[in-house]
């Protein structure tokens, strides 16, 4: 074998690695929403599921980052920010736009547009390429995103925008961690330690002081599922996942996986909340998907070279 096909297969291999990276996050984050709509049937409320998700996350992560550290000469305070960003305002945003626009709206105006906000971002900040192919897939993941909101009731001028211009704002949040921690050259550990940390002393205490004692109403079984989910699996490991492919596919591809989580919602969502996507909302989630496949596949090494 000559050393071009060794560097050849290599390359391949390094990039189906990220990619599945990609879409085991995506699949953490859509059983996520699941889960916290099942949370949400029970006692909890979004400021409770906050609350245990950074607390565990918080407190599994904070002796990883007293031994590394805050990484500040390769952050600096923006880079820091960013990271926070994506930790705490980014649920609440969420969470709060929930309370004017629904669910759908919001895997759509999240997830959906994040990746495009990410790579606007990451052209300005890392000089990564706007390709055409890239806007190709940005533009029918924006379609498909518009697709759904409007298939849902989505209308200009109502108390539902204020929801949307919250998801946008958790979309924009995200976009920042993502291009902070591939500026800074992170792993997706040490950035999800920074970030559930610094979200566990931004808002545990105020909750703590305003809201902490609604949490004790909900039973045991509840509060241990979102602390497995939303704690562990969600906040620590979806974020060294999700770390781990933007190290190897960049920011803009390895953020483009985040969009598949509308469509795998929706499939996850049919068994377990028994809520069926209609007609609109699968052409959508088909237009998003093959979207996410021709961002992403501009990492090839087939389409590098």
């Amino acid at each position: 074998m000559t050393e071009a096909a060794v560097t050849r297969d290599f390359a391949t291999s390094t990039y189906t690695r990220g990619t599945l990276y990609g879409l085991a996050a995506v699949s953490i984050w859509a059983g996520n929403i699941v889960v916290a709509g099942l949370g949400l049937r029970s006692s909890l409320t979004p400021w409770d599921i906050s609350a245990i998700r950074f607390g565990v996350a918080g407190l599994l992560l904070a002796p990883y980052l007293l031994r590394k550290g805050l990484a500040f000469d390769r952050l600096g305070w923006l880079g820091l920010a960013a990271l926070v960003l994506g930790g705490a305002p980014t649920v609440l945003l969420a969470n709060y736009g929930l309370l004017f626009a629904p669910a759908a709206h919001a895997g759509a105006l999240f997830p959906g547009v994040m990746p495009l906000m990410v790579a606007l971002l990451a052209a300005v900040v890392l000089k990564e390429a706007l390709t055409r192919q890239k806007r190709a897939g940005f533009a029918l993941i924006v379609t498909g995103a518009v697709g759904i909101v409007w298939g849902t009731g989505g209308s200009f001028g109502t108390r539902q925008n204020i929801g949307h211009l919250l998801f946008l704002g958790s979309a924009l949040a995200w976009a920042c961690y993502t291009v902070a921690m591939r500026r800074a050259r992170l792993d997706g550990l040490h950035a999800a330690a920074i970030s559930g940390v610094g979200s566990l002393l931004l808002y545990l205490p105020p909750y703590a002081f305003v809201a902490g004692g609604s949490l004790f109403e909900a039973s045991l079984s509840a509060i241990a599922l979102q602390a497995l989910v939303q704690g562990l699996l969600t906040a620590v490991v979806s974020y060294l996942l999700y770390g781990s492919a933007v190290s190897i596919l960049g920011a803009s591809s390895g953020a483009a996986f985040a969009a598949l989580c509308p469509a795998m919602t929706a499939i996850m969502a049919v068994p377990i909340l028994g809520e069926w996507p209609s007609a609109i909302d699968w052409i959508a989630i088909a237009l998003i998907s093959i979207g996410v496949y021709v961002v992403s596949s501009g990492s090839a090494p087939e389409r590098r070279a």
